[in-house]
């Protein structure tokens, strides 16, 4: 099996805005003014759809089949014995043309028990492009004083609520499942998520939103605010969750591991990287790929089935490698 390189795959007329930083990003025209996110080696679709968002093929075979035809080839038999035919990861290219309302994801015990979802949505971003970020409590809230902003929308309030972080290219910031956050505008990120769609929105003011519909996931805010923390993070644990990058296997907090993990490569000259699924987001150079024709060049994006073994990498580029959760670890 071989290295495949992807296309685009932008969902048409999001909530919010963006998405030129993304076809800046791949070297394509500019698009509508409401696809922010490319959905990237997914085999997930949007909440309340049944194929967009999923990834295609070349051969037009979309990559949740592929996987669900040939799982132990994609997958390697580690990961199957221990998850099953599930990737157990999405990358998305994210472009925030304007700042996204406050939110947080389920855990995956609330997901399960409320949704009957395989999983919830732990997150983490790699920066491309710097700016402001909103991100956990700065003291501890109640669900009433929750439920209290949201039915007024008091977005200044629900700001006021969180830590404000200036982030800078090369940056990591871990989300995990129930913390409050908001992407601030002008921010262009990677983004590996959990293979959901959840979200729970505490704003939507100013968005192409139903928030009283659909800002709960079906469950009433009642319930659905029981998936939000509560509690406020100290200074000294936003740092943890924020922080530069580095190189290396596993770029983002420890916490983060048993959701997914990102390498990321500064290539010069030779790297030789283990087998695995993966799906490639090459930032910036241009690197070969041995035992294939394919060439890595800024701004493209790949899948890689476990089959295809060891990545030997050769030439000078930024790479960053997506990966499920090791089954290692």
């Amino acid at each position: 099996m071989d290295i495949t390189l992807l296309p685009s795959n932008r969902p048409p007329e999001r909530f919010y805005r963006g998405g030129r930083k993304i076809t800046d990003f791949r070297g394509e025209p500019p698009a509508g003014p409401r696809e922010p996110e490319d959905w990237v080696g997914s085999t997930t679709a949007l909440a309340g759809e049944t194929c967009l968002g999923i990834t295609v093929l070349p051969d037009g075979q979309t990559l949740a089949d592929a996987v669900a035809d040939q799982p132990e080839a994609w997958l390697g038999r580690a990961h199957l014995d221990r998850y099953g035919p599930d990737a157990r990861l999405l990358v998305k290219l994210l472009d925030a043309g304007q700042r996204l309302p406050v939110h947080a994801h389920p855990h995956g015990d609330f997901a399960g028990k409320h949704l009957g979802r395989s999983h919830g949505k732990a997150e983490a971003w790699y920066i491309l492009d710097g700016g402001e970020v909103h991100l956990g409590l700065t003291h501890d809230v109640t669900l009433d004083q929750l439920q209290s902003l949201v039915n007024n929308q008091d977005v200044d309030s629900l700001l006021s609520l969180l830590h404000r972080v200036e982030v800078q290219p090369g940056d990591i910031i871990y989300v995990p499942p129930g913390v409050l956050h908001a992407i601030g505008e002008g921010v262009f990120l990677v983004e590996l998520q959990e293979p959901e769609d959840l979200s729970i929105l505490l704003e939507w003011r100013d968005f192409e939103l139903d928030g009283e519909q659909d800002g709960h996931l079906g469950l009433g805010f009642d319930l659905a605010l029981h998936a939000i923390e509560c509690r406020g993070r100290s200074a000294e644990e936003i740092r943890e969750l924020v922080r530069p990058a580095g190189v290396g296997p596993s770029v983002f907090p420890a916490a983060a591991d048993p959701y997914f993990v990102l390498e990321r490569v500064v290539l010069d000259g030779e790297s030789c990287l283990e087998p695995g699924f993966a799906v490639l987001v090459t930032l910036t150079g241009q690197a070969a790929l041995d035992g294939t024709e394919q060439q890595l060049t800024a701004g493209t994006t790949a899948v890689v089935p476990h089959a295809f073994g060891k990545l030997q990498l050769r030439g000078r580029a930024e790479i960053l490698i997506c990966r499920p959760p090791d089954v290692d670890r």
